[in-house]
């Protein structure tokens, strides 16, 4: 059964209006960076050098950035070991998981597909 926009916003009422919460939500997990590093730790807890090489092209200010609000976000844990060298790593949380059981679909068909859409 496929759902409308129309049926999303009959069932809650003011969503994705201009300034709903989903516009802050759609902005961080939706971004280029989000989808990606939240894809890279679908695969399990990941340490920060191996998710940034996982996510080729990241800068590592702009991995600490995106990383810094998907964990505000509550969607991804950081855990920081006491050891010399430091040692971090990166989770998705249960809600996190929540997320990527649904988005994981839409990035398999955005991979079959791009390369034709792109062609058009």
């Amino acid at each position: 059964m496929t759902v409308s926009f129309a049926d999303i916003r009959a069932e809650i009422p003011g969503v994705y209006d201009q300034a709903c919460p989903t516009r802050v939500v759609l902005d961080h997990v939706m971004s280029k960076w989000g989808v990606l590093v939240l894809m890279a730790l679908t695969d399990g807890t990941i340490r920060w050098g191996e998710l940034r090489r996982t996510v080729e092209g990241i800068s590592e200010k702009m991995l600490a950035s995106t990383l810094r609000t998907l964990e505000k976000d509550g969607l991804v844990a950081r855990t920081a070991y006491p050891e010399v060298p430091p040692r971090v790593e990166y989770a998705l949380t249960p809600l996190g998981d929540q997320l990527m059981e649904r988005m994981m679909p839409l990035m398999a068909w955005i991979g079959e597909n791009a390369a034709d859409i792109v062609e058009r």
